[in-house]
């Protein structure tokens, strides 16, 4: 086996799906117009792939609104965009309390414009407190925000009984699938979203550079607009249209990366999300078997495979952890990510701050092989450090 392992997924999905590089390659040398601005046959080309990749989001997500799918470069400015454009004096968001600095870092900024916000409690295997969430809704509660899986656990929180409780009282919710998009069903009716981030180059197996957000009608007419500019679109005036997706979408979109996420979700689509979960769980449960009989580690999260997904994290009792991931990479061409993950709450809440983990997440391409050498590494370098 070529000892050069990839465990980072949950950073950045390698490899890609298959298709991607050669859609990116033929739009560079093949199409490379803009959308949305040119009355020819390779512009309208583009546009049709444009559109198709809006389709196979809304499809994706169980949304009937393709032209509600707006696109970004990532899911941090898909948040920014909702939140910014949401919130402002008085305001108050419920959170949970293993959320991402892609919500986090938002907020705090918002807290000087008089923007409050708590946190509805997780345990220490990051599970969500459904009571806890019920009581901080308070009578300003403008929107809850929460992630669908833990970037630092894995642990998948129960969002359909918070969607519930937000339709009950009214309250928009908002949901970031970085993590789960892709790898679970995340059904935007059963969940009872108003909006879903999304980031293309994780479960979705498309490049860097693409992501957005699917939004109901509703919430989309409450939302301010986070930059303005040219549309392609109503030209003649010199006011930011109002209707979707151009509200949101000002300036030359990042074509060549949605022809790519346009290949990975057609894969995604072709192979189904339920059997490229199947195969990284199955994964996950030999990962997390093999650790058993390792008295070093301490095994963050979730220790069966409900709700969970495939990132699973290490803390090495009584060693560096940054160490232990620098020797897997060194000695063994293994590709963690060790720290705090941009999620310093989630190691507050699951008893790992300041330290950090040692992250390792499976995806659709790891095999059995890679999972046991891992496994194996592992002991080999806990005899040494």
């Amino acid at each position: 086996m070529n000892n050069n392992v990839y465990m980072d997924n949950g950073a950045t999905s390698f490899p890609k799906a298959p298709g991607v590089g050669k859609a990116m390659n033929s739009y560079i040398n093949e199409v490379g117009c803009s959308v949305n601005r040119g009355a020819y046959d390779s512009a309208f080309s583009a546009e049709n792939i444009v559109f198709e990749t809006r389709e196979m989001i809304a499809g994706l997500f169980n949304f009937n609104k393709p032209e509600n799918v707006v696109f970004t470069k990532n899911i941090t400015e898909s948040l920014n965009v909702i939140i910014k454009g949401l919130l402002g004096r008085g305001d108050h968001v419920v959170v949970s309390s293993v959320e991402h600095n892609a919500v986090m870092r938002p907020l705090m900024a918002l807290r000087d414009r008089g923007v409050s916000f708590s946190r509805a409690k997780c345990d220490s295997e990051g599970n969500l407190d459904i009571e806890d969430f019920k009581r901080q809704i308070q009578k300003n509660t403008k929107a809850v925000v929460m992630t669908h899986g833990s970037n630092v656990s894995g642990t998948v929180l129960d969002l359909e009984s918070v969607g519930a409780f937000c339709k009950e009282k009214e309250i928009p919710f908002i949901i970031d699938a970085a993590q789960t998009a892709g790898f679970l069903n995340v059904d935007m009716q059963r969940l009872g979203a108003d909006a879903i981030a999304f980031t293309g180059h994780k479960s979705l197996l498309g490049p860097q550079g693409t992501g957005g957000f699917a939004i109901k009608d509703g919430l989309a007419e409450k939302l301010s607009t986070f930059i303005e500019g040219g549309t392609g679109s109503l030209s003649e005036m010199e006011e930011q249209p109002s209707y979707m997706p151009d509200k949101f979408e000002s300036g030359t979109p990042n074509v060549v990366g949605i022809f790519g996420l346009h290949a990975a979700l057609d894969y995604i689509v072709k192979t189904g999300v339920e059997q490229i979960a199947a195969h990284e769980l199955e994964m996950t449960k030999r990962f997390i078997e093999g650790l058993g009989d390792i008295p070093e580690v301490s095994l963050i999260g979730r220790k069966d495979l409900s709700w969970r997904t495939a990132v699973v994290s290490l803390d090495f009792t009584g060693r560096d952890n940054a160490i232990i991931a620098h020797e897997l990479s060194k000695r063994y061409g293994i590709s963690t990510r060790c720290g705090l993950h941009c999620a310093p709450a989630a190691h507050k809440t699951l008893g790992t701050f300041p330290q950090g983990t040692v992250r390792f997440s499976l995806g659709y391409a790891t095999t059995i092989e890679e999972v046991d050498y891992v496994l194996k590494s592992i002991r080999e370098v806990l005899k040494v450090f």
